[in-house]
């Protein structure tokens, strides 16, 4: 039988529904007692969920048994604006603090380390217990040789990572398809994050995006990373007319085998999960599809 698109969604989010009404009618201490137990941490990226003011995200994302949020501080369309973090970064973790959850991933635009705000921003973030920082995305100019350009990316991220170490906190660099991305076929970044501990800059390993660019030896990639590895990060993918497009969840094309592989492995750090199928959806919508791939994930990591 084949199934498109909109009703594999109908579907996750029909069952999306479900589960957050049982979670909802289950006592406080009784989904206490469950969530102690388990064995990885997940948090919520909250691109899409902006339009909820922090109470309400706060509410949504502890209703739905995430440890904390993955929250966007960047120039444009973001949670936190990265001028204002020293005001804003405290009053979004008060607000979570109430609700359990804390904010395990700040993402950023930061590239360099003498960017504006970037210092500030930071050090309010390490002030909150705040550990991790995603870095933006560096770039290729494909009109010039490859490999100059990532030779001179090397005293950049030795500048970013001396700041870490002093603030006391670790980027983390996604990898993210492309051919003009830094990071796209991981070796590259290998090479940029390899002589650092993760305590200071590691990969928040994507396989989404790394199944994109790996195709079967995707396995490599996780192998060349998992040294670096920082937290992971949770979504699907399917090919239209030569172009990747994101799915729900365990409707793609990301092999079942890389589960079983994170389960049989040491991974201690942080596991965020990403909707970015329904860009044009509200942030309801977005709830419920967060939920959804939470729920497939948890099937998928812990049974």
């Amino acid at each position: 039988m084949t199934l498109s698109l909109t009703s594999i969604n109908r579907r996750q989010f029909a069952l999306g529904a479900l589960a957050a009404a049982a979670a909802v009618t289950l006592p406080t201490r009784v989904l206490a007692a469950s969530e102690s137990k388990r064995r990885y941490k997940y948090c919520a990226f909250t691109k899409f969920l902006g339009a909820y003011d922090y109470e309400k995200l706060a509410t949504e994302i502890a209703a739905a048994g995430f440890d904390g949020i993955e929250v966007t501080a960047r120039k444009k369309d973001s949670y936190i604006h990265p001028e204002r973090a020293a005001d804003e970064l405290p009053a979004l973790n008060e607000v979570l603090a109430k609700h359990g959850l804390e904010i395990t991933i700040l993402t950023t635009d930061v590239l360099r380390a003498d960017e504006p705000h970037a210092e500030s921003m930071l050090r309010a973030a390490k002030s909150l217990g705040v550990k991790r920082y995603r870095l933006g995305f560096y770039t290729y100019d494909l009109n010039q040789p490859i490999v100059p350009q990532l030779m001179d990316l090397r005293p950049v991220v030795h500048d970013v990572v001396a700041m870490n170490r002093e603030i006391g906190i670790a980027a983390l660099y996604q990898n993210h398809c492309g051919a003009k991305n830094v990071g796209a076929t991981l070796w590259d970044l290998h090479s940029l994050i390899k002589e650092y501990p993760i305590s200071e800059i590691s990969c928040v390993f994507d396989i989404r995006h790394a199944s994109v660019e790996g195709g079967e030896a995707w396995p490599v990639y996780y192998d060349l990373m998992k040294p670096h590895l920082g937290a992971l990060s949770m979504k699907d993918y399917h090919w239209v007319d030569r172009k990747s497009q994101h799915l729900p969840l365990g409707a793609g094309q990301v092999d079942p085998k890389f589960f079983k592989m994170v389960r049989g492995s040491d991974f201690a750090g942080p596991i965020s999960v990403h909707v970015e199928y329904l860009p044009n959806g509200d942030a309801a919508a977005n709830l419920a599809a967060l939920k959804t791939d939470f729920a497939t994930l948890r099937g998928l990591l812990e049974t």
